[in-house]
């Protein structure tokens, strides 16, 4: 297989070449003000803790050793920000991309390649933001989080795109790679970034996610908002790994030239973020149960990297499927239900009566 022969600086030598040829590329929304951020610079500005208590950690903490965390005891680590994030400090706006779509020398995505046998390959491209705004629900900002890693995988044979997985919340969607939309090139599939959440989409409009393993394009109750923004391209603000299941063990790519790249972060198994507030801390508000601010999330490798199906294990697996169009089509018994839905919603538009729109990350909403 055709190899990266090092003329893309950005890119190591041995990258598989149809690993670069059809990585995703990325609209951000015009209307976030939280860009792609660097991860070593979230080390920067947080400290390790564990219910809210400090642990001893080496100084400074760096991408290297982060792993060393793993052997403390009493919860998860949780690594938190050293001011009130209320204040909404510089570091969690992150980096805007260039007019090439990199962030520069700071690095806020990895690639993860993982050879599955067979000529099956899938390729994880996983992109960080160092803050996620959860959005409003009935008047109240719900599913605040310091830390965000959202991701697109792309399952390759024998070097061919097949399907493409677009990470949503604790879900998700998964397109054959025919069906999406691509760049001038026909070759790198689109993905749009949504408004606060960075759930990630085929297309650019409205998204809701009210029902599992389902997107209307007309908002219900919980909603992400997508537009063909700014373009982020994480080939050139990578760092690139390939990852063997059987010893569960990451090898980076390394040019000659290059500086060492840090592996030790993504071994890390605590949260990318502050620990939930508890009721007694006056930030924290909530609503039917549901909390303004939640626990950061874990890294990349626990996006189940060695997965079978093209979409991850969860509660909602068994309705999942790889679709072969992008946008509105159901099938089955669902199918009416949800013609009654967008029934309902497009006839209180015929009303000439805007409903309200509920924006959501819904990583805070279940």
């Amino acid at each position: 297989m055709v190899a990266n022969d090092g003329k893309n600086t950005a890119i190591p030598v041995g990258v598989p070449q149809y690993v670069i040829d059809h990585a995703p590329l990325l609209h951000l929304s015009t209307k976030d003000p939280y860009k792609p951020s660097s991860y070593a610079n979230t080390l920067r500005n947080t400290r390790p803790q564990i219910h809210f208590r400090d642990l001893p950690s080496p100084s400074p903490l760096t991408l290297s050793h982060l792993d060393q965390l793993n052997n403390a005891s009493g919860g998860d680590v949780y690594l938190t920000s050293t001011v009130d994030i209320t204040t909404n400090p510089e570091w969690l706006k992150g980096i805007r991309p260039d007019a090439n779509g990199s962030t520069g020398e700071e690095k806020t995505s990895v690639v993860i390649v993982v050879e599955k046998g067979g000529g099956v390959t899938d390729v994880f491209y996983v992109y960080f933001w160092a803050f996620n705004w959860g959005g409003v629900v009935l008047g109240e900002q719900l599913g605040d989080h310091v830390g965000d890693w959202e991701h697109n995988m792309i399952r390759f044979q024998n070097g061919i795109p097949k399907a493409v997985w677009y990470s949503q919340h604790a879900n998700g969607e998964a397109f054959t790679f025919s069906a999406l939309k691509k760049d001038k090139t026909g070759k790198r599939p689109l993905a749009f970034a949504a408004n606060g959440s960075h759930a990630l989409y085929p297309t650019p409009g409205t998204h809701d996610h009210t029902i599992p393993n389902l997107t209307l394009p007309v908002p219900v109750l919980l909603v992400d908002e997508t537009d063909p923004g700014p373009i982020y391209d994480p080939l050139l603000s990578s760092y690139y790994y390939s990852y063997t299941a059987s010893t569960k063990t990451l090898t980076p790519y390394t040019s000659p030239s290059a500086s060492e790249v840090p592996v030790g972060f993504l071994y890390f198994k605590g949260r990318w973020g502050d620990e939930q507030y508890p009721d007694t801390d006056q930030r924290q508000k909530q609503l039917v149960g549901n909390r303004k601010y939640v626990g950061g999330p874990t890294g990349p490798l626990d996006k189940q990297v060695d997965r079978k199906e093209v979409w991850p294990q969860n509660a909602w697996s068994k309705g999942q499927r790889v679709r072969g169009w992008v946008g509105l089509w159901v099938y089955g018994p669902g199918r009416d239900f949800v013609s009654k839905v967008v029934g309902w919603v497009g006839s209180c538009g015929g009303r000439k009566k805007k409903g309200k729109r509920v924006l959501v990350s819904g990583e805070g909403v279940r």
